[in-house]
């Protein structure tokens, strides 16, 4: 559907589909399944993020009240949230692409 759609767009189409691929008939996850889910499929933002506060406030919400499930605007903010502490943002900063 997106075949020709933006770089931009289908980098969130394939947020989008990752994230339902792995959420519930709800279109939820636990939040177990979201951390797992951020360790498999973002380990390049999170990896060396492990003593930041910020980091561990957010893995730590997600390892309390298990039962609680995550939507995909919660999912997305997470992700916003991961990327901007994320080492790895200020290598892409400093990368230019050509067109």
């Amino acid at each position: 559907a997106l075949g020709k759609g933006s770089d931009l767009e289908k980098a969130f189409a394939t947020v989008a589909l990752v994230y339902n691929n792995s959420a519930d008939s709800e279109g939820k996850l636990s939040k177990a399944e979201t951390k797992s889910l951020l360790q498999t499929q973002f380990e390049g933002f999170i990896q060396g993020q492990e003593n930041k506060p910020k980091y561990q406030e957010i893995i730590s919400a997600l390892d309390e009240e298990s039962e609680n499930k995550i939507g995909f605007e919660d999912f997305m903010i997470l992700l916003v949230s991961l990327t901007l502490m994320s080492d790895l943002l200020q290598d892409i900063k400093h990368v230019k692409t050509t067109v």
